[in-house]
């Protein structure tokens, strides 16, 4: 439908750009007879008083009062008389024209979307027969996209979920258009709140709507597949339209219904686009990525080569340099270390003669080599790319995102982690989360930087500061309406652990109890993580006192690792251990004296928590 407009916000949030919304003018037939002279307005105009007479008649009457109730009354009737005049046919689409043309001149955003939300009102007020038109919707797309870049999203959601009830898909092409519009749009809004379940859940009615009116090999179909499809930072992909349901599946870690996507999307691309052409080039990059998640690195590989031939072809040197990063990383993760360091050198120089020496892009390449001689024991040259990045994201050129200092700081902190250097690191997480803070749509990156610092607060016995980190990274989550994940998941298990450490033994099983729940939902109940839980579970119970509750667990535990998992793992005989010693508890006497909880839980408590803040680079901390 000509008119509609959905604005586009990156899942990662960059800070608002200037708006620039454009409202084509509408092509029916009907509106165009409409002529609005810019000396007319269809809105009232007062009558002017001659000074003799106001003047006069001011004089004649007592001073008005001054109460507040007086100044509520003015303001109330005002309003009304404002709302009588929006039943005036002409003035929704004229209120509009002022929108648009405010937002064009460059003039208050707040103006324009005053004239915006009273367009709406008029034309909802002016609907014949009580049925509303598709102006109507077109002014509330307007609405939500000037709230969106005030940076108002949760203002802008019930606006779109409102556009989307308007249109009918039944009554044809353009009523379908709108519907598909507000859907496309209110993923968007959702996806910049961190909130993926719902973005996922916007952008899936809006396909399945477009494949209803198109039919699904249409073009316009691929695009939308692909944009459904991966919001993975620092991808640096130049593919039309961006991505949406798969983007925001691969970033909620759904990577089957995303390889699924993808697959269409690049068949679609095949059928009707050239040879090794750009959208393919694309597709494949995607592909890489959902393969390198899935751990498939062989097909990664294959997909990021064929991918930069088609760039070599179509002569994009910059994406050709960002795809041997790509390729270096696959490299790095097959331990191929030459073949890595080979195709990072390369980016390298590619990046250092198009975009300067001081570029992001430069840098996050420093940071891969630095991983890169961590892993291979070169920890002088490693220490030497860190701090070559550091002077970049430090000193940052004019363009240089805050999301793209801040990706850079957290990942050199896991480097510092890594080499035992949690001060550095802390230092790094805490310039990343004041550089995140201010800015729209970033909750969820900040609880995750927030979680990481928790981690590394309790590896340094600051087991208070650790509380209170993750209990704002878990009230931030909670507070986001997102489905709980593993994420979620361990993050709890890791703050019921602090909370042992500060002997709050209730308030830790409690988090333990849910973080059970969620990872036998989300993980399964026979999956490492959900077992570790089990254990410290079990260690708490004991504490606590509830030994039949304990021995339940340890049985649990050691049957699920005597039938699926294999005796071999070194937490069996512990786990067998304890649970021998608690029957035998159990068998002599339940009135026993309490145990300290460095024996209760030994070494286990010590081991999980290391094995916690190994995993927490895989779980979106690195991007």
């Amino acid at each position: 439908m000509p008119g509609l407009v959905s604005l586009k916000t990156p899942l990662e949030a960059p800070p608002p750009p200037p708006l620039q919304i454009l409202v084509p003018a509408d092509t029916n037939n009907n509106e165009s007879e409409i002529q609005i002279p810019k000396t007319r307005s269809p809105i009232p105009k007062r009558i002017p008083q001659s000074p003799s007479t106001s003047t006069s008649i001011s004089r004649m009457k007592p001073s008005p009062d001054r109460s507040g109730g007086s100044g509520k009354k003015r303001a109330s009737e005002k309003a009304k008389i404002e709302e009588l005049g929006l039943e005036n046919p002409d003035l929704g689409p004229f209120l509009l024209k002022l929108a648009r043309d405010t937002i064009a001149s460059g003039d208050s955003p707040t103006k324009a979307l005053d004239y915006a939300i009273r367009a709406s009102k008029s034309f909802e007020m002016c609907a014949v027969e009580g049925e509303l038109s598709l102006e109507l919707v077109m002014s509330l797309h307007v609405v939500a996209a000037i709230y969106s870049s005030l940076g108002r999203f949760e203002e802008a959601i019930p606006v779109l979920e409102r556009a989307i009830e308007i249109p009918e898909v039944s009554r044809g092409a353009e009523h379908a258009l709108a519907v598909f519009s507000g859907y496309m749009q209110l993923g968007d809004t959702h996806s910049t709140l961190g909130q993926l379940d719902r973005s996922i859940a916007a952008y899936d009615a809006g396909l399945k709507v477009q494949m209803e009116t198109l039919g699904e090999t249409d073009p316009r179909v691929a695009e939308t597949c692909s944009t459904v499809e991966l919001p993975v930072k620092n991808l640096n992909l130049s593919v039309q339209n961006g991505r949406y349901l798969a983007e925001a599946q691969v970033q909620a870690m759904q990577f089957e219904e995303a390889e699924i996507l993808c697959k269409k999307t690049l068949e679609i691309h095949q059928e009707h686009s050239a040879p090794a052409s750009l959208e393919e080039a694309g597709d494949r990059r995607l592909m890489a990525v959902i393969c390198e998640a899935k751990r498939d690195y062989e097909s990664a590989l294959e997909h990021l080569v064929l991918a930069s031939m088609a760039m070599i072809a179509n002569g994009q040197d910059s994406e050709v340099a960002s795809i041997d990063v790509s390729i270096g990383d696959i490299y790095l993760s097959l331990c191929r270390f030459d073949e890595a360091v080979f195709s990072y050198q390369k980016a390298l120089t590619v990046f250092k003669s198009t975009k300067g020496d001081n570029h992001p892009s430069v840098a996050s390449v420093f940071v891969r080599l630095a991983d890169l001689y961590y892993k291979t024991g070169k920890l002088r040259e490693s220490k030497f790319y860190c701090e070559s990045a550091l002077r970049i994201y430090l000193k940052p050129v004019p363009g240089t995102t805050p999301e793209g200092i801040a990706t850079g700081m957290i990942e050199i902190s896991a480097i510092y982690e890594a080499v035992n250097e949690p001060e550095e690191a802390l230092k790094l997480l805490n310039k990343a989360m004041k550089l995140l803070e201010d800015m729209p749509g970033q909750r969820s990156t900040i609880a995750g930087i927030e979680a990481q610092m928790g981690v590394m607060l309790s590896m340094v016995g600051r087991y208070g500061e650790a509380r209170s980190s993750f209990e704002s990274a878990v009230a931030k989550l909670r507070a986001s309406g997102e489905k709980k994940s593993a994420f979620f998941g361990i993050l709890l298990k890791e703050m019921g652990l602090s909370y042992v450490e500060l002997y709050k033994i209730d308030e830790a099983a409690e988090l333990f109890e849910e973080a059970r729940g969620i990872l036998e939902q989300e993980c399964g109940p026979c999956h490492p993580d959900t077992l570790g839980v089990y254990s410290i579970l079990a260690a708490t119970y004991d504490a606590m006192g509830r030994l039949e509750d304990a021995i339940e667990i340890l049985e649990y535990i050691l049957k699920v690792r005597e039938e699926k998992l294999g005796t071999a793992n070194p937490d069996f005989d512990d786990e067998k251990k304890r649970l021998a010693e608690l029957l035998k508890e159990a068998g002599r006497s339940r009135n026993r004296k309490a145990k300290s909880l460095s024996n209760l839980f030994g070494s286990k408590s010590q081991r999980v928590k290391k094995e916690g803040a190994k995993r927490w680079s895989g779980l979106s901390f690195k991007s």
